[in-house]
């Protein structure tokens, strides 16, 4: 029986648990999802100590230890070394961004999607390829010996970010999201923890979801990760990994100072962690620093992917892998790429090798920087974070508005954005923002009628 009294004990949560469900865990865990989800416990709610809910159910400590960590694993509960276990705030979030269906009157100011510039290079270097004689070859299966000389196109674009790798370390992926999965699957498992920003990737959030990997938000110093932050959780949060975002961070634009990346790396390789370093957006900004994996190669695995600085259609992602990980993650992408496309493969190495990728890399900065100048326009740039040449922004909101809601607002009045709560890690409180795509309208003319209705907003 329990040992106190909880007639009229506060407590946040007070369960009826049916004991013909077996076993108990599960269905204690089963019915702290259904509230979650049903919204009866909100998303912040501290839960009772783990002794008091046993105490009130008169169960054995055991028993909510494994629900809570069932519900962890799920995303639904973070727990706070020295402070408690909360009801995530990404527990209800959808971190699937892009839709299956929009309505064609809806501006997308939410998804990432390249603007076209780069389509007609691209087009004419297909149609060339498809004039060879053994034009055949590109569709059919590949070989690793095959692509030889495309991982020497990878090793050339690695070292535009200070990777200096070769093509003993090269593996391809269809997409950079499907590198990222790929890494974790063969480098965590099941219930290990990695630090992540308190607003990350959605496509990380959903794959470490699907593999019950644990995000551990870092705490940031002046927009960025922290790296006394990585420290502390090296020391009590018994993290295995990191995973970021080093040239503007996705969603909140900042780039990591030079100090940060190597006082991170210092971190990284004292403390024996593996780091997935995510260069989707390095190309896009005209001046770079050196890739966080520059000072830490034996323990980074660096992706390029390609999809958002050449043309979203073209899913394919470089990764640079240190030995040790190597066959790892090499039957991981096995497993989950089966292999990439011949064509793709190719025609990016072909684009690479020439002038034409930089000429594709030009128009995409132009047409950003086009864009970017029509936010400032409407937005200003003290609250509307970003850079010149970036292709989304970190809208600041006022008071009156969480993230959450504006975008409610904004789409019923015609334009997509996506709200802080659809990036947030854990326990973290979602951020008063929304993120802009600024690439991703068809014109400039929609972009202009997106951000007069976001002005509007703001103004009322």
């Amino acid at each position: 029986m329990p040992v106190n009294s909880f007639e009229d004990y506060p407590m946040t949560w007070k369960p009826v648990l049916n004991r013909a469900d077996k076993p108990i865990y599960r269905a204690l865990a089963g019915q702290l999802e259904r509230d979650i989800r049903e919204g009866r416990l909100l998303p912040g709610t501290k839960l009772p100590p783990q002794r008091e809910l046993a105490d009130f159910l008169d169960v054995n400590l055991s028993t909510i230890s494994k629900a809570f960590k069932v519900a962890e694993l799920k995303g639904l509960l973070s727990a706070t070394v020295g402070s408690g276990t909360y009801v995530s705030f990404d527990a209800i979030s959808n971190a699937y961004l892009l839709e299956e269906q929009k309505p064609e009157s809806l501006i997308e100011m939410g998804a990432i999607l390249p603007d076209s510039v780069s389509y007609r290079p691209l087009r004419d270097l297909m149609q060339s390829m498809l004039q060879e004689d053994d034009y055949a070859k590109w569709f059919g299966y590949s070989r690793p010996g095959d692509s030889l000389w495309q991982k020497d196109a990878a090793v050339r674009l690695m070292k535009r970010a200070g990777v200096r790798t070769s093509r003993e370390h090269i593996l391809f992926s269809a997409g950079a999201q499907n590198a990222i999965a790929s890494a974790l699957a063969s480098l965590c498992r099941h219930g290990d923890r990695i630090g992540v920003d308190h607003h990350t990737y959605p496509g990380l959030k959903t794959a470490a979801a699907m593999l019950g990997i644990q995000l551990v938000p870092i705490r940031s110093e002046t927009d960025e990760m922290s790296p006394e932050a990585v420290l502390y959780a090296c020391k009590n949060e018994n993290i295995k990994g990191l995973y970021l975002i080093p040239d503007c961070q996705n969603p909140m634009t900042y780039t990591m100072s030079l100090e940060s990346r190597r006082a991170i790396a210092r971190i990284v390789q004292a403390h024996d962690l593996f780091m997935i370093e995510d260069g989707t957006y390095h190309l896009i900004g005209e001046t770079r620093l050196p890739a966080i994996a520059a000072y830490a190669p034996e323990h980074t695995i660096y992706i390029a992917g390609l999809s958002k600085v050449i043309a979203p259609g073209l899913r394919l992602a470089y990764l640079s892998v240190p030995l040790k990980f190597l066959d790892l993650i090499r039957k991981a992408l096995y497993n989950i790429n089966i292999s990439v496309s011949p064509l793709l493969a190719e025609l990016t190495a072909r684009i690479i090798v020439s002038n034409q990728f930089e000429q594709v890399l030009a128009l995409h900065r132009e047409e950003a920087k086009a864009r970017n100048r029509l936010i400032d326009r409407y937005l200003g740039r003290e609250n509307c974070l970003g850079e010149p040449e970036g292709i989304f922004r970190w809208l600041r909101l006022p008071e009156r508005y969480t993230g959450d809601r504006f975008e409610q607002i904004a789409a019923a009045q015609g334009v997509q954005v996506y709200g802080g709560g659809r990036f947030v890690v854990g326990s973290t409180a979602p951020a008063n923002a929304v993120r802009l795509a600024v690439c991703s309208p068809e014109s400039r003319e929609s972009l202009e009628q997106g951000l007069i209705v976001l002005k509007k907003m703001l103004d009322e």
